[in-house]
């Protein structure tokens, strides 16, 4: 909330000055005038933002997690359902908001619900912060003045969503680490390392194997040339990820991560779990097919099947029925298919997807739980070989001196 300072003059004339919190000049006026003030100056101080706090906004961090969006729902649910008004539960939020670009968002939403906009029109001026699946489902909840069940159909979603991203994190959390520590050790070994054992067997006049030749080679390129490696490395890094946030990276790197041997499998199955369940849950608050897959498509965040989705949603309007569409695109398992023909036979799609929903989230948690038990032994045997391939470098020419020391 911003903070002014002002000057004003109290009941018996005399000059007051101070600094107060408030959403606007004409808030701290009439703040001041309920405390017996008569302003005369008030000016917003500038806020001094902390460095880190600038570099996460420089960088695209500063944006809220989906942990800040599942307690901002979940409160929200809780102060309407109370009879809050909105307006004063904006306030209460936004004071204790933990995130600062979700509290700013809100002190923002304040001033437009002030103004006489709604509030799923406040919040769809702030994408950043809100996805269209969330607007929708607002925007749902207060036509139907059903606006707590719609926060609390957004919590429970959110908090589903972000069950599946901490175990697919805890599943790749240990590979990642191997990996680190491996590339850091052969880096410090190549770099610094190897180039010794160069030189000793340099001292030799012997020729060495072929494998410690093109292990000493690299060595000596690591050694020459390590901040141009690094400095490559991380310019790669940058122009990878600048590409993946492009329409077409983001659209090749989806494709990769689906077509991935045991990984492609996971991220299809867990797709179409939020397909399912976010699809259900628009339609059952009210949400029209063409608009519900049109928000979804933008809510599952894979680029594929998202313009599957949206391929979907133009054989609708063609004329064709959902479960006819949906056999069209090649993202759908025959469960799928199978539930949704099920679903438009019987008027009852929004509990057919919670049931297709049910059981890909199942498998996706049993599959995700087993992954880190088949990720270990491959990362075993890829350390294994890199230490076996250096190791045998280096000692092999060891063994032919003691030949020769022999001879």
């Amino acid at each position: 909330m911003p903070t002014y300072a002002y000057t004003a003059r109290d009941a018996r004339g005399r000059a007051v000055a101070g600094r107060l919190d408030g959403l606007s000049e004409e808030a701290v006026a009439r703040q001041l005038g309920s405390n017996g003030l008569v302003p005369l100056t008030i000016a917003e101080q500038a806020e001094q933002t902390p460095y880190h706090h600038q570099l996460a906004a420089l960088l695209g961090l500063d944006r809220p997690s989906r942990v800040d969006l599942v307690l901002f729902t979940r409160q929200m649910y809780a102060l309407s359902r109370a009879g809050v008004p909105i307006t004063q539960a904006l306030r209460r939020l936004a004071q204790t908001a933990r995130n600062r670009m979700l509290a700013r968002t809100l002190l923002a939403m304040l001033e437009e619900l002030e103004a006489g906009r709604d509030l799923a029109t406040a919040m769809s001026r702030h994408p950043r912060v809100f996805g269209p699946l969330l607007v929708a489902i607002v925007r749902v909840g207060e036509e139907s003045g059903r606006l707590d069940e719609a926060f609390l159909r957004l919590s429970q979603h959110l908090e589903r969503e972000q069950k599946v991203v901490e175990q697919v994190k805890s599943a790749v959390r240990y590979p990642v680490i191997v990996l680190v520590f491996v590339a850091a050790a052969i880096f410090i070994l190549m770099s610094f390392v190897i180039p010794e054992f160069a030189r000793l067997y340099g001292s030799f006049n012997v020729e060495l194997p072929l494998p410690t030749r093109i292990i000493i080679g690299t060595a000596n390129v690591f050694a020459a040339s390590w901040w141009l490696i690094l400095g490559a490395l991380f310019g790669l890094a940058w122009w990878l990820g600048r590409y993946v946030r492009t329409a077409s990276g983001r659209l090749r790197w989806h494709g990769l991560l689906l077509r991935m041997p045991v990984i492609g499998s996971i991220v299809q199955r867990a797709t179409l779990a939020r397909f399912a369940r976010a699809f259900a849950m628009a339609t059952r608050s009210g949400v029209p097919v063409l608009q519900a897959l049109s928000v979804v498509a933008l809510a599952v965040e894979n680029e594929v099947i998202a313009r599957q989705l949206l391929g979907m949603r133009g054989a609708i309007e063609r004329g064709e029925g959902l479960s006819r569409a949906a056999a069209g695109q090649p993202c759908f398992t025959p469960l799928v298919l199978q539930m949704l023909s099920v679903g438009d036979e019987t008027g009852q799609i929004d509990e057919m997807l919670v049931e297709v929903a049910d059981f890909y989230e199942r498998e996706v948690d049993y599959d995700v739980r087993n992954l880190n038990d088949l990720l270990q032994p491959v990362m075993t045997l890829i350390v294994a070989a890199i230490v076996f391939v250096l190791a045998l470098g280096v000692l092999l020419p060891m063994w032919d001196l003691v030949e020769l020391a022999r001879g």
